[in-house]
């Protein structure tokens, strides 16, 4: 293994490490190593599902860092990082069905489809599972240009998750613009490439 290999190795170790971190620190908490306040579910998610929202603002953060730096081999995170993201966010979402509604499929029911702030985090959800399930360098080379397609969806999914948490906070909202702004820098940069790309485009 070359230097290089052992040294990608070694960040994506780390990186795989930071994102189980939250997950640890919670457990620890829930089993007496600290506290997890006077409402414990609520703790637990808000805890996953801002670790969740977290890592795919991380994740969309990959290419701009990739097409600044060079540094090519950060796309091989950018996987990882999804598949945590939605880990994390599957783990909000069993939370709140198991722990928070006591599998109530009624009271659930009139959640998602009344309060509008769990009808958007409900559908993020779902948009995140076709892209957790073709994750795979082979679905890549089966799908072609519809896969990159496909996992352009994480912007509508991080869209959705800021609006999900800036929805339920009732009274600050300091966190969740601070949120929104990240997303919006992130789409913005987006925009641009895809405005240079079309001028480019015209003067061929």
């Amino acid at each position: 293994m070359t230097v290089r290999r052992r040294f990608h190795a070694l960040v994506k170790a780390f990186i795989l490490g930071a994102c189980i971190i939250p997950l640890i620190h919670l457990i620890a908490r829930a089993n007496g190593l600290g506290d997890l306040g006077a409402n414990p579910i609520q703790e637990v998610l808000h805890t996953l599902g801002k670790t969740g929202l977290n890592l795919t603002l991380i994740t969309l953060m990959i290419t701009p860092l990739r097409k600044e730096t060079n540094f090519y081999w950060l796309v091989s995170l950018r996987r990882m990082l999804g598949l945590s993201a939605f880990f994390y966010a599957l783990l909000h979402a069993l939370t709140y069905v198991a722990l928070d509604q006591g599998f109530m499929w009624s009271s659930l029911y009139i959640d998602v489809t009344q309060r509008p702030y769990i009808t958007l985090g409900a559908l993020a959800l779902l948009i995140m599972i076709p892209l957790a399930i073709t994750s795979t360098k082979a679905s890549q080379r089966r799908l072609g240009r519809i896969w990159k397609k496909l996992h352009r969806l994480i912007y509508l999914i991080a869209s959705l998750g800021v609006l999900h948490f800036f929805l339920q906070a009732k009274i600050d909202v300091a966190e969740p613009i601070i949120y929104s702004i990240a997303l919006l820098l992130l789409l913005g940069y987006r925009a641009n490439t895809w405005l240079k790309r079309q001028q480019a485009t015209r003067k061929q």
